[in-house]
């Protein structure tokens, strides 16, 4: 089969929330049968892997409602608007760790759940931490605990399922390969 589009023919809104739109779109297929997708919208979201001068990550333990767990993660943040990604990372770094950087730079992006959702990640690396007095505080509704891990800490933390989230486990495998290539 050559073309694997489907054509939107009609969407209808079922709730739009402060994070997520969900909506579901009757769709044609390849094959011309009619189908119905959910979908949900996202505004898209960062995520930085941090790194200290002695080359741990920094890292934020939360709890997760919709996990009923906490978890530890790297920093992250839904992209607010129109708001630019890299600002966005800067903007959360602060946020959620209180730490500004000398160096960020874009990694990678990457698509969360594509099977139904458009939420877009950008991972950016930030180098050179240094503390903000006066820093911008977490939202009112988040809770943070800060801690700062080594790779294999971290691949441990993956193991008893402590770093649960796909990001977080993204940037532990970009640190697992930088480290395997440096070695060589």
């Amino acid at each position: 089969m050559s073309r694997l589009e489907e054509k939107t023919l009609k969407t209808e809104k079922i709730f739009d929330g402060r994070i997520i739109r969900l909506q579901v779109e009757e769709v044609e297929l390849p094959n011309g049968q009619l189908s119905k997708r959910e979908v949900v919208k996202h505004p898209g979201a960062v995520a930085i892997l941090a790194l200290t001068d002695e080359g741990k990550m920094v890292m934020v333990e939360q709890y997760r409602k919709a996990l009923e767990k906490t978890i530890i993660e790297i920093p992250a943040g839904k992209l607010e608007g129109n708001e630019d990604p890299l600002q966005c990372a800067k903007r959360e770094l602060e946020e959620e760790t209180g730490y500004g950087c000398d160096e960020i730079e874009w990694l990678i992006s990457f698509y969360t759940s594509p099977g139904f959702a458009d939420e877009i990640v950008h991972l950016y690396m930030a180098k050179g931490l240094h503390v903000i007095e006066n820093s911008a505080n977490l939202d009112e509704d988040e809770f943070v605990n800060l801690k700062e891990v080594t790779v294999q800490e971290a691949v441990q933390l993956i193991g008893e399922q402590k770093i649960y989230d796909a990001k977080t486990a993204y940037a532990v495998q970009y640190m697992q390969l930088k480290e395997a290539l440096q070695e060589k």
